[in-house]
């Protein structure tokens, strides 16, 4: 692993406001816009780590979102269960997750301060 980050994601008051000045910014420092949705944008380089944007006003989750890169499931289970058992709420318990792709395995769980904090495996089955 050559990061612990897999994904950061802010929740954004003003979606098409923090969409334009990411846009304007991101490219300065090497970086496009990887996929874009209605609510959700993420900016990066194909194959790392990314940086997205998601409108408060379209979800319950609120603010910060960090996923970190478990080196494999059952890490993921365990941060589950460790975050649980150290006053976490849970916020999707682990499993696969095949609308990302068909190998993102990940749990999530909201922290004390109510950021949504996130476990994720990308490797296949038995790799």
């Amino acid at each position: 692993m050559s990061s612990i980050i897999d994904h950061v994601t802010l929740g954004v008051s003003d979606f098409e406001s923090a969409r334009h000045f990411y846009d304007r910014v991101m490219p300065a420092l090497g970086f496009r816009c990887l996929w874009d949705k209605p609510s959700m944008i993420a900016y990066g380089v194909e194959g790392a780590d990314d940086f997205g944007l998601q409108s408060d006003d379209c979800s319950s989750r609120r603010g910060t979102h960090v996923a970190f890169r478990a080196p494999d499931r059952a890490s993921v289970d365990r941060f589950h269960s460790e975050a649980l058992a150290a006053g976490a709420r849970d916020d999707g318990a682990p499993g696969l997750r095949p609308e990302y792709h068909g190998s993102y395995y990940a749990a999530f769980v909201i922290d004390p301060d109510g950021n949504r904090i996130e476990a994720v495996c990308h490797k296949p089955v038995g790799t």
